[in-house]
C-alpha cells in the first residue's frame, strides 16, 4: 500500500492553515507546528546537539565489506528496531559511496535524523550501523553514540571482496566516477600508490584495486576506529556471508541485543 507523507505547516499565518486544510482534504496527515520553522529548527537543534539522547542505541561495527548495511537491512525485516544513517543521508558512507539524486543539505538531514529518532521507542534496544564523524558529507551530531556497546562483526578478505564488488559494481562500472573518487583518497597515501590504483582501474582490474584499498586504505582506518571503541565492544562475530543472509550472526546479534534489553 502506498503510505502518504506526513506533512508538517509551519503556523505563521493564514497561508499555512489554508494550506493544512488542502491537504487534510485530500488524505495526507498533516501537523501545523506552533511558531514556525524557526521554533522547529530550535528544537532539531536542542534534541540532537544540546540533550542527552534517551535512545539505547547498540552499534554494529566490522571492516569495510563485512555488510554492515545489509545486516541492518535483515535485522529490521526481523522485527529489530534499526535506524539507517545511510539510507537518511543518501549516501552509502564511503569515499565511493555516493547514490543517485545526492546528499540532502545539513539542516534536511538532521529534521530527518530527528523525525525517525523520534519514531523509535526508546525502551527498546536499536540497532545502528557505525559510521565516523561523517555520512558522506553530512555530519553526525557528536552525541548520537556517547557510549553505546558494539557488536562487532568480521569475514574473511576474499569474502569481503566479492561482496564489495557487488555492493558497488555501479561505481565499478563507470570509469571516470571510479577514477575521480580515486583523486580524492586522502594525502597520506603515497602518490605512487594512487598512481597504481588508478592505473588498476583504468585497465578494468577490479579485484587487486578493491585488495589493494582494503588493505593499505580502509583496514587502518578501521583499526583506528577500533581501538577508540574497543572497551564497548560486546561481541565480535565471525560471518562467511556479507550479504545479510548469514542466519548465525543474525541470531547472535539479535541474542546481544536481548541481552542489552535486560540489561537496560
Amino acid at each position: 500500500a502506498h503510505c502518504q507523507p506526513l506533512v508538517h505547516c509551519w503556523r505563521g499565518g493564514q497561508r499555512s492553515h489554508a494550506m493544512a486544510t488542502i491537504l487534510d482534504q485530500v488524505g495526507w496527515p498533516v501537523t501545523v507546528l506552533e511558531g514556525g520553522y524557526r521554533t522547529w529548527r530550535r528544537s532539531v537543534v536542542a534534541n540532537l546537539y544540546a540533550t542527552p539522547l534517551p535512545h539505547r542505541l547498540v552499534l554494529i561495527d566490522g571492516p569495510t565489506g563485512v555488510g554492515k548495511t545489509a545486516l541492518l537491512g535483515r535485522l529490521s525485516e526481523r522485527g529489530v528496531q534499526t535506524l539507517d544513517l545511510e539510507g537518511l543521508a543518501n549516501h552509502r558512507g564511503s569515499l565511493f559511496g555516493a547514490m543517485a539524486g545526492g546528499q540532502p543539505p545539513q539542516k534536511l538531514f538532521e529534521s530527518r535524523l530527528h523525525a525517525a529518532l523520534a519514531r523509535l521507542d526508546p525502551e527498546r534496544p536499536t540497532a545502528v550501523e557505525a559510521e565516523s564523524s561523517k555520512v558522506g558529507a553530512r555530519v553526525l551530531p557528536p552525541r548520537l553514540w556517547g557510549a553505546a556497546p558494539v557488536i562487532e562483526v568480521t569475514a574473511p578478505l576474499d569474502v569481503r571482496i566479492d561482496h564489495i564488488l557487488t555492493d558497488y559494481a555501479d561505481i565499478g562500472a563507470d570509469a571516470a566516477a571510479l577514477d575521480r573518487a580515486l583523486t580524492r583518497l586522502p594525502r597520506h597515501h603515497a602518490k605512487s600508490a594512487i598512481t597504481e590504483w588508478r592505473a588498476l582501474a583504468a585497465s578494468g582490474e577490479l579485484r587487486p584495486l578493491v585488495k589493494a584499498l582494503i588493505e593499505q586504505h580502509y583496514d587502518p582506518a578501521y583499526a583506528r576506529s577500533r581501538r577508540a571503541r574497543d572497551g564497548r565492544v560486546v561481541a565480535t562475530l565471525a560471518s562467511d556471508a556479507c550479504d545479510g543472509d548469514g542466519r548465525d550472526v543474525l541470531a547472535e546479534i539479535e541474542a546481544q541485543l536481548s541481552r542489552t534489553d535486560d540489561d537496560g
